[in-house]
């Protein structure tokens, strides 16, 4: 049996349904009352639950199935019959009911399901019994899938169909920031998924997305707490009530904020009286107004008749009537009643178009059984091209089998709801009446509105700073023209006046440094600042360099070549001025190769230092954000650091120089006592500066104050200690003429040669000291040669006694007045005993008399000739 190969739940259908039967003819009964076969529907309708929209959809499909089996023209030979369940919106539940529905005769030809999660499970099982399914009341996207549904239709359009609407809404009130808040079921999460993407294609985004599952206290302080303004709700209407009860307790409501909700609830969902909150009907009220919905378009708008010949307000009237009286506010589902009711002309429709091509295949729909394909493709086909006006608009499907319809819009204005325009997603088309009403002044910011301002340099201390450095750049100019008018003059010339100009150039550039610190985005284009940036920098480097680097230099050759040992000063005291020339431009040449390498791989540009937001004074919704502009470059601190090093360790070089050079006195550099003051004051200037102007840099006035009263200070101190000295000798003295004219004058070179001879004296002195010392060894040396010969002599005289006893008597010598005589061209000694000069003190003995110089034959004259 090739029955035995199927599943068993199509054996127990074909076993329990082998044909579908209307009245079967018979002798008993009367002519014609057996005339139509009967076709069944299998129905779930939520009669509670999360959404009852049975109790209002149950009648309104029960109008149609009237009107249709009245109707001759549909269906002529068929009577549809509806047999239904309550599934109370719960997927279980509706699982049990399916086996009823599939597993009990009679079998039914088509499944229509409300609710979005009874939906997927029945849509997923039908086609394993080939049934298709028509859904009144189902609107997740995620039933947009022909590959997990394929024989899935749906009335109510996907909830998807609510997010073009959304965003043409958030782009026509200019939000480009939103928050969401969803409970956590299929149809909400794959809603928001579709809304997610939506938005990101029209540049607008979602800053927080909050979800929960029955309790959204959390949720909604989360919402609270991160600043969300614009926010979509997607949750059911019992939930609902739930987080706007919340949204009162933490107020997050009123003209500052403006919730968009799913327009399917009841009209006065927010009165309804909920065990599961502590919120009163005022409270929800007041929390709940102002915000906005956005529903699919369950009645047409215009007046026009369609398949059913009745118009939405005839609708509407005849089922007023059949409700028996309710409250339409208080029913489920009302407003998706057009939905079931066209639902069920849409089947019809669908049916009554398959009968001819049934008929030409030899089938019927009575034939209709769980394993046959063929009726369920005609079936399909015929709802795929379904196309008719219904009370609830113009009925037609897409490729998913979702309903295309118009979204309206409304706004809950005083307690109850106001259309405020249509949306056609079809055409993009939006239909605005201008009656939104807002509780502030407009439709609200979509976040706290964040005003930057830019901080800016007091005006006032710029001018006043720039005040000062021009003053000081005045000051260098006339300090320059003195040395170059002066340069002549001997005294200018020993102070090396090149420095000293070199040294007057870089203190009027670090002056001109102060104009571009002070300059700012007040006063330039952002597109001219990286060229203010490139002046700071330059300026301030180079001046540091020609003002610094000259007077290092002077202090290092002093020390070099001034406090040696006598021996290696002699070679060295010859200071040749191109040497100090040459030693300035290596530290220039360093510099500039440091710069331009530092613009060349990491160039200086803007960037902008944001500050803490602050309030403003007054129940403004702004906050206002505080910039500053900064010269920055990607490595910034690496080549600070760099730069800060090596200056650093010059200035600390210069400290020590200074130091070891104050007791030196030299002709050849006479201020170098001056350079070492003024390299004390620049250095102790420069290294609290420089780390104080780092940490004050996020304050614009007091870092610019701070960096520029240094380099003014530093300026003033090193051109008054180097420069006013020299002015006020060259005054006070009248030393204003240069050496070819001194010769002009007067007395004027013996003051300017009295130092000179001065220190030729004491060079002089010392010389002949030197002399002096060494005459003296020499004669400590005869001495004591003298002193032997004279013991030599006495231990001779007894040996002459002894000889005389025996041999005659010899005269006795007699000193020779000729050995006593001077040298020749000596003018004889006045007497014996004379005094000599005190510096030959220790020189007693000059000539004895065999052939030695005796200290009673010094004369005078020889003593000068000694001095010499």
């Amino acid at each position: 049996d090739s029955r035995a190969l199927e599943p068993p739940w199509r054996l127990i259908a074909t076993l329990h349904a082998p044909h579908m039967q209307g009245c079967i003819s018979s002798v008993a009964q009367p002519q014609g009352t057996c005339s139509k076969k009967k076709l069944y529907i299998g129905a779930l309708f939520p009669m509670s639950g999360g959404w009852p929209g049975g109790q209002a959809c149950l009648p309104a499909a029960q109008m149609a199935l009237d009107l249709v089996n009245k109707r001759t023209d549909i269906l002529p030979d068929y009577e549809l019959e509806l047999i239904y369940y309550d599934s109370m919106c719960d997927p279980g539940e509706a699982t049990k009911l399916l086996y009823d529905l599939l597993y009990t005769e009679p079998i039914k030809i088509l499944l229509m399901p409300g609710c979005s999660s009874v939906s997927t499970l029945v849509a997923e099982a039908a086609r394993m019994w080939n049934l298709i399914v028509l859904s009144y009341g189902s609107s997740s996207p995620a039933l947009s899938n022909r590959q997990r549904f394929p024989t899935f239709f749906r009335t109510h359009p996907s909830a998807t169909l609510h997010n073009p609407t959304r965003v043409q809404l958030f782009q026509k009130w200019k939000w480009t920031k939103i928050a969401t808040i969803q409970q956590t079921t299929e149809v909400f999460t794959s809603t928001l998924d579709d809304l997610e993407q939506r938005v990101k294609e029209a540049g607008i985004e979602i800053s927080v997305r909050q979800s929960f599952l029955t309790d959204p206290a959390v949720a909604v302080k989360n919402l609270k707490r991160q600043d969300a303004r614009i926010i979509v709700g997607l949750f059911y209407e019992t939930e609902a009530r739930k987080v706007f009860c919340e949204v009162y307790k933490e107020k997050l409501y009123g003209k500052k904020y403006v919730w968009f909700l799913i327009g399917w609830y009841a009209d006065n969902w927010f009165k309804i009286k909920d065990p599961s909150i502590n919120c009163t009907v005022e409270q929800m009220t007041e929390a709940v107004e102002g915000h906005v919905t956005t529903e699919i378009v369950m009645l047409n708008p215009e007046t026009v008749r369609g398949a059913s010949n009745l118009t939405s307000q005839e609708f509407l009237a005849q089922l007023m009537s059949k409700l028996g009286g309710k409250n339409p506010e208080e029913t489920g589902g009302f407003q998706e009643a057009p939905l079931a009711y066209d639902a069920v002309w849409a089947l019809a429709l669908a049916l009554n178009k398959t009968v001819g091509p049934l008929k030409a295949k030899g089938r019927r729909l009575e034939d209709f059984n769980y394993n046959n394909k063929d009726i369920t493709a005609e079936i399909y086909r015929a709802l795929n091209t379904s196309s008719f006006e219904g009370v609830s608009g113009h009925v037609v499907f897409d490729a998913q089998g979702s309903r295309m319809a118009w979204t309206l819009i409304e706004q809950l204005q005083g307690g109850s709801y106001k259309k405020i325009g249509y949306f056609d997603m079809t055409k993009g088309n939006l239909s605005w009446y201008g009656n939104d009403r807002w509780i502030g002044s407009g439709p609200p910011a979509d976040q706290t509105v964040v005003i930057q301002k830019f901080r800016y340099l007091s005006q006032k201390l710029f001018v006043s700073v720039s005040v000062f450095a021009g003053l000081g750049i005045l000051m260098g100019i006339v300090c320059l023209t003195f040395n170059i008018y002066n340069s002549n003059v001997r005294y200018i010339q020993n102070s090396q006046p090149y420095l000293n100009n070199m040294t007057a150039v870089g203190c009027m550039m670090a002056l001109a440094a102060v104009f571009p610190l002070g300059i700012d985005g007040l006063h330039v284009r952002n597109s001219q600042f990286p060229v203010v940036c490139q002046f700071r920098l330059w300026l301030l480097g180079l001046g540091f360099s020609l003002a610094y680097g000259s007077m290092f230099t002077k202090i290092w050759w002093v020390h070099t070549v001034f406090t040696k040992k006598d021996e290696k000063k002699d070679k060295r005291k010859h200071l040749e001025p191109w040497k100090l020339y040459a030693t300035v431009g290596a530290l220039l040449v360093i510099d500039i190769l440091s710069l331009m390498i530092w613009q060349i791989v990491d160039p200086l540009h803007i960037t902008v230092e944001k500050f803490t937001k602050e309030a403003p004074k007054g129940d403004v919704d702004q906050l206002i954000e505080p910039l500053l502009q900064h010269c920055s470059s990607e490595k910034m601190n690496t080549w600070l650091g760099v730069v800060y090093g090596y200056k650093g360790l010059l200035l600390l070089l210069g400290i020590f120089l200074a130091y070891e050079t104050k007791s030196v006195s030299t002709e050849k550099i006479n201020d170098h006592r001056a350079v070492g003051m003024a390299i004390y004051n620049v250095s102790v200037l420069c290294m609290i500066t420089a780390p104080v102007t780092m940490i004050l840099s996020s304050k614009q006035d007091a870092s610019f104050a701070f960096a520029s009263l240094a380099i003014i200070f530093s300026v003033y101190i090193t051109l008054v200690v180097l420069f006013v000295p020299k002015m006020r000798r060259l005054i006070t003295r009248g030393e204003w003429q240069s050496d070819q004219q001194e010769t002009m004058k007067t007395g004027s070179s013996t003051n300017n040669n009295d130092e000179e001879k001065s220190r030729q004296l004491e060079r002089e002195n010392k010389e002949l000291q030197k002399i002096i010392q060494e005459k003296e060894e020499r004669v400590s040396e005869l001495r004591n040669q003298l002193s032997e010969r004279q013991a030599l002599r006495s231990r001779k005289r007894p040996t002459s006694s002894n000889q005389n006893h025996s041999s005659p008597s010899l005269p006795a010598p007699q000193n020779d007045p000729k050995s006593l005589l001077p040298p020749p061209g000596y003018p004889l000694p006045a007497s014996d005993n004379h005094s000599l000069p005190p510096t030959f003190s220790n020189s007693s003995t000059l000539y004895q008399p065999d052939g030695k110089i005796n200290r009673n034959n010094c004369h005078p004259g020889r003593l000068q000739l000694l001095y010499k």
